[in-house]
């Protein structure tokens, strides 16, 4: 199977619609699938739900498509550093679910294994366990999370094969790769793509059977969410 396309704007035709759901790796501005989300907002699908950690900032990242008004839903564990997000969740223009990191990543690792759901301490007591259901293991409560499976999952790698074999780049394998086995279908921006063979087996993150299509998305700017400097030391 050609899994490798020339742009993400060929890579994504035919599995965009509204109302869909979509799995976004990535972490703040580190490990965002840039050129696919520029595709997205191209595209002008709207009603999106989406699950990601965060959404970008201000005009970066997903933040574009906040901007653009195309996303309904935000499934997510953190909202600072984007003003507008938070603008439109606190004006009831954004529908956001809340979801503590670490059960965020789990619930989309469970949704690509196929686990329908599994229970967590994480946020008994707390808001997070409103309308969940409690059940309690050894003289300890535990709320049920539900895995999250979603439409499409765009990740960014640092470097995978032809066949779709990808390894991601330190902090960049952040949510990416539980991101990835959550949808239905993955697309993959990468930055270096290699001939089959030429990545050691025992360094692949992400196995081909995952990824459905491809791009070459570099060169890509590295983007700072905040420059911390001190004052230059007199000679």
């Amino acid at each position: 199977m050609q899994k490798i396309y020339p742009d993400a704007a060929a890579a994504l035709d035919g599995l965009l619609f509204d109302g869909m759901t979509i799995c976004a790796g990535g972490f703040g501005l580190c490990g965002i699938p840039e050129r696919l989300i520029d595709a997205i907002q191209a595209s002008g699908v709207k009603d999106l739900t989406i699950a990601s950690n965060n959404a970008g900032i201000d005009n970066e990242g997903l933040g574009k498509l906040l901007r653009s008004r195309q996303v309904k839903k935000m499934i997510s564990s953190y909202v600072g550093e984007n003003k507008e997000f938070e603008r439109q969740y606190l004006a009831g223009e954004l529908e956001v679910e809340f979801c503590p990191q670490g059960t965020l990543a789990e619930r989309c690792r469970a949704g690509g294994a196929g686990i329908p759901g599994f229970y967590t301490k994480t946020g008994v007591g707390t808001q997070v366990a409103e309308g969940k259901e409690v059940k309690n293991f050894d003289g300890q409560d535990y709320i049920l999370e539900r895995g999250i499976r979603a439409d499409l999952s765009i990740i960014k790698g640092w470097k995978a094969d032809e066949s779709g074999n990808l390894v991601f780049r330190k902090t960049a394998r952040n949510f990416n790769q539980p991101m990835a086995t959550a949808g239905k279908i993955c697309v993959a921006e990468v930055e270096e793509i290699v001939p089959v063979g030429s990545l050691d087996p025992d360094c692949v993150h992400l196995p081909s059977i995952y990824v459905k299509r491809m791009i070459l998305g570099a060169p890509y700017d590295k983007k700072i969410e905040f420059r911390t400097t001190r004052p230059r030391e007199a000679a």
